[in-house]
């Protein structure tokens, strides 16, 4: 194993969708089935390696010159989902959000304005050819966003502890119609309760971007390399899907001072872990 490949690289999560086979045209259909055959399939940690090499290289590459031909794969009631990575598309949607990351000078010296440009030039380009296109993968770095806990209950989180040479791993997993079922519960109970906010305007964000997708796919929420930011003992006790389904719960039932209390559980285990990204 080579040195770059050994190391592992914080600190984003993810929110994936897994499509059946079916829900893909013939010919991409056979690729997934094909794909899904192999030994190893490359992890999401892989991904990010590939995506760093990149930026690591001169000129840097913020977007790959083609897309990938990779995916994960996972397997619902005996049917082969797979999600794509969409690596470029998704390189794509990301400079959007580059110049609220980072200072000026900061993001011109990691991706200088020319190489930016061209990558907006091919986008346009692209979606012109693509409009309905849209990514399986959405992506977060030093949170998991509270819109995403939504989607899931407790009894759906999976935790393994780190052991035998392998990191911890958190994640839910839930199938589509139960995403859709709770984000819609949720957001009308939020308008219910209080004026549209960020949290509302989030879940409904993420409900035009569920309604794209197969009605018997998979949605998962994978903390990803946020793992390796967070003590084990934190880690095995966060509980955010509960604290989000509580506070919503609250909220309908007019309890206000429960709702706040799960709210503040939830901000303080999150503002801690978006603390340690300005950490020296």
């Amino acid at each position: 194993m080579s040195v770059v490949s050994s190391v592992l690289v914080p600190y984003a999560s993810y929110l994936r969708v897994y499509e059946p086979l079916a829900a893909f045209p013939a010919a991409e259909r056979a690729h997934w089935a094909r794909y899904a055959g192999r030994e190893r399939i490359p992890t999401a940690q892989d991904e990010l390696r590939r995506s760093l090499a990149d930026l690591a290289a001169t000129p840097p590459v913020g977007v790959p010159a083609h897309e990938s031909a990779d995916a994960f794969v996972a397997e619902v009631d005996g049917v082969v989902c797979v999600c794509p990575w969409r690596t470029r598309l998704r390189g794509w949607l990301a400079l959007d959000g580059l110049t609220d990351m980072f200072p000026g000078a900061v993001l011109d010296a990691v991706l200088p304005p020319v190489v930016r440009g061209q990558a907006v030039a091919d986008h346009e380009r692209w979606a012109e050819r693509n409009p309905d296109a849209r990514p399986w993968i959405r992506t977060a770095v030093w949170q998991v966003p509270v819109r995403w806990f939504v989607l899931f209950s407790d009894e759906e989180r999976e935790y393994l502890e780190a052991g035998d040479g392998e990191p911890p791993l958190l994640r839910y997993r839930t199938p589509m119609v139960q995403a859709r079922r709770r984000l819609a519960r949720g957001l009308k109970t939020l308008r219910d309760s209080m004026d549209d906010g960020p949290l509302t305007e989030g879940l409904v964000d993420v409900g035009r971007w569920l309604e794209e997708f197969h009605p018997r796919a998979l949605v998962e929420l994978d903390y990803g390399g946020l793992v390796h930011a967070l003590p084990a003992k934190q880690l095995a006790a966060d509980r955010s899907a509960a604290d989000v389904a509580e506070g919503i719960a609250a909220l309908g039932a007019g309890e206000a001072e429960r709702a706040s209390e799960a709210y503040a559980r939830l901000a303080e285990r999150w503002r801690a872990v978006r603390d340690r990204q300005f950490a020296n």
